[in-house]
């Protein structure tokens, strides 16, 4: 990673990332994905709460079906993670008290296949995203943590790839998409349509974006006959505290709030 992308990184709120996954690395990826979830990205298990939704003739998410991810107990995705850490290290640009640099926790990964808008779905996850904020579906106390979004194959817009609203990292905490109604946050923050959209990225094999969590994005369906693969990595900065807040993403039920991410869920990977 060079200064200039890490500039980037923190003028724009996001940065592609050239050739950053080895393509055998990639392949060991889908591998796993496709033996989790199926070659159609549609046929892993109901969780609870879906199926009790989809009996009452609702969907799962719109924009991807997710699927949890292994990748620390991976032995071809763990080094891959690891290596996300060291960058995100230095993206965060963040020192401790003595000067060094601040690390970087894992917190969550997850296969996130958008599949095709033409197919009938039984996870949902065949819808365009809309643009929102990921930062306060974390509940954590501190801003800093970012997304690795990497392709597993190559994409372009009509895959449903992202855009990202230039400069958004800095308006700050936007609200949950879930309050936005039946618009997205360029709808409830009508502000931010002034600010540049970048366009729908296209991602050459080993291409990854990252972005922060207050970073605004979204993107289109996809309009290909397959499912557009792609997994996430999420990083917090290693002091992240959770806030107290209900969070799907982890059990906090033996938690306090305020209390530190523990390094047996959450280890230090940079």
């Amino acid at each position: 990673m060079t200064a200039e992308e890490v500039d980037h990184f923190h003028e724009f709120g996001w940065v592609k990332l050239k050739g950053f996954v080895d393509p055998g690395v990639l392949r060991a990826m889908l591998d796993d994905a496709r033996e989790k979830m199926g070659d159609d990205a549609d046929s892993n298990p109901l969780s609870p709460g879906l199926a009790a939704a989809v009996a009452e003739g609702r969907t799962g998410l719109s924009y991807f079906n997710a699927q949890r991810g292994s990748g620390l107990s991976h032995p071809v995705i763990r080094p891959l993670i690891h290596d996300a850490g060291r960058s995100a290290k230095r993206l965060q640009r963040r020192t401790t008290a003595d000067g060094a640099d601040l690390d970087v926790r894992y917190y969550s990964d997850f296969f996130v296949p958008k599949l095709p808008a033409a197919k009938e779905s039984r996870h949902g996850g065949n819808g365009p995203t809309a643009f929102h904020q990921d930062f306060i579906t974390f509940s954590v106390d501190r801003s800093g943590g970012m997304t690795f979004w990497i392709p597993l194959e190559p994409y372009g817009p009509e895959a449903g790839t992202m855009s990202f609203v230039n400069g958004s990292h800095r308006a700050g905490v936007l609200g949950d998409y879930t309050t936005y109604g039946d618009g997205d946050a360029l709808d409830a923050f009508p502000e931010l349509r002034e600010l540049p959209m970048s366009d729908p990225m296209t991602y050459e094999l080993g291409d990854v974006t990252v972005h922060t969590h207050l970073t605004i994005h979204g993107a289109g369906s996809n309009t290909m006959d397959r499912p557009r693969w792609a997994y996430l990595l999420v990083t917090q900065p290693a002091d992240v505290r959770w806030n107290g807040s209900p969070c799907p993403n982890f059990d906090s039920t033996a938690m306090k709030p305020w209390e530190p991410f523990g390094d047996e869920r959450f280890p230090v990977i940079s």
